[in-house]
């Protein structure tokens, strides 16, 4: 059952923790390891089992809003930057929640007169806590990264990776483009924001076959990139100055001078095989205009219906496409013409965030198997950078 299959996938992710590792919080972007196993199991119990389940009564009372995210039409929520500050319950009664609710869970499925909208519901619980057990990778390697010791802040040494590339297979992947169709269509799931499916124009158009390499940015680095205003969007240049950026996030200088990348399994070498992640929309952008003016091609970031297309017209041309990092486009995150939201109180789930955010696609190493697909729109705003985000650049065909 893949229901049963998800939870405990979600139970593997917290076996190399302790139990500190999974109650701090690092930034107030990241949420604990305890909570995102609480709030996962929320979304079950608030939006199957309180309107299904017969003569329900909730787990705790006080869950509803200790481990409600962002639903208002629920009711009040905790204030995300103070997560961490929930130590109570402890982590083995949020097990003990998780278990109980799950056994709830299935014997609301077995019942003979049990309705169909309860197992469309499960089904985007268990899509959800997907999506929650890549947040959990996220922030754990956040957590670990501060942490003063790097040999001390290794999660696991077969930890999810990117996936490597040849430098020497990277091409050009030419589209003519045209009248095409983007978003989902099906009865396969998808979340709310990747439908209706609609016809797009695209002019022909080039994308490049591999993500920029660590070897790729360490040049931009090295040239001086961070510290030169005329690659960088306005809202880029301050934030790389407010901020203090001069290189990806977890890339660290070494006593002797080079660079060194701090991952899942530790500090590890940058390499030519291997693409840049944890950069921000600003410094793809940037590194895109940086490239543009270097080959005199007017390289560029994708749209996310050029993205999509060539994902679905050339995929065999194509390499890292979910398996590696997020790679951001240059299209902000809207709705689709015709878009509805979902009815009920997951009307929440993705449409009110459809401001202020820019689109990525695709998926990346952490990215549960089985959970990316063409059509999916993930959303960040600009200067978030430690998801497993990355870039795949793009150009017209006669640019």
């Amino acid at each position: 059952m893949r229901f049963t299959d998800v939870r405990a996938a979600s139970l593997a992710l917290i076996a190399p923790l302790s139990e500190e590792d999974c109650q701090v919080q690092s930034m107030n972007d990241a949420s604990p390891a305890k909570w995102h196993l609480a709030h996962t199991t929320w979304l079950f119990e608030t939006f199957v089992l309180e309107p299904y389940e017969p003569g329900f009564r909730p787990f705790d009372a006080d869950y509803r809003m200790l481990f409600n995210s962002y639903y208002h039409a629920i009711g009040p929520q905790h204030a995300r930057p103070r997560r961490g500050l929930i130590t109570r319950p402890s982590l083995a009664e949020v097990l003990r929640y998780r278990t109980e609710v799950e056994a709830r869970i299935r014997r609301l499925l077995e019942q003979p007169d049990c309705p169909p909208e309860v197992a469309r519901l499960v089904w985007l619980g268990v899509h959800h806590e997907q999506q929650h057990q890549e947040l959990m990778l996220t922030d754990i390697l956040h957590l670990l990264s501060c942490h003063p010791c790097p040999a001390r802040a290794v999660y696991a040494a077969d930890a999810p990776q990117p996936a490597l590339a040849d430098p020497a297979a990277r091409t050009d992947v030419a589209l003519e483009g045209g009248l095409v169709r983007i978003g989902h269509a099906g009865e396969d799931f998808a979340y709310d924001n990747e439908t209706p499916s609609h016809r797009v124009w695209l002019e022909p158009y080039v994308l490049r076959s591999q993500l920029v390499s660590e070897a790729d940015w360490l040049e931009f680095v090295q040239d001086g990139g961070y510290q030169q205003v005329r690659w960088w969007l306005s809202a880029g240049w301050d934030w790389v100055q407010q901020q203090g950026i001069v290189a990806p996030a977890y890339w660290r200088q070494s006593a002797y001078g080079g660079w060194m990348g701090f991952s899942l399994r530790g500090e590890v070498p940058l390499s030519a095989q291997a693409p840049v992640v944890h950069i921000s929309l600003y410094e793809a952008a940037a590194y895109a205009a940086w490239v543009a003016h270097r080959t005199g091609q007017r390289w560029r970031l994708p749209t996310e219906a050029e993205w999509e297309h060539a994902v679905r017209t050339r995929r065999d041309a194509l390499q890292q496409v979910d398996d590696a990092a997020w790679q951001w486009t240059q299209s902000a995150y809207l709705p689709y013409p015709g878009f509805r939201p979902w009815d009920g109180p997951v009307q929440e789930y993705n449409g009110k965030f459809m401001a202020d955010q820019m689109v990525l696609r695709g998926g990346s190493c952490a990215t549960p198997a089985g959970h990316a697909r063409a059509s999916y729109r993930n959303f960040f705003p600009g200067g978030a950078r430690w998801q497993f985000s990355g870039v795949r650049l793009a150009r017209d065909l006669d640019a």
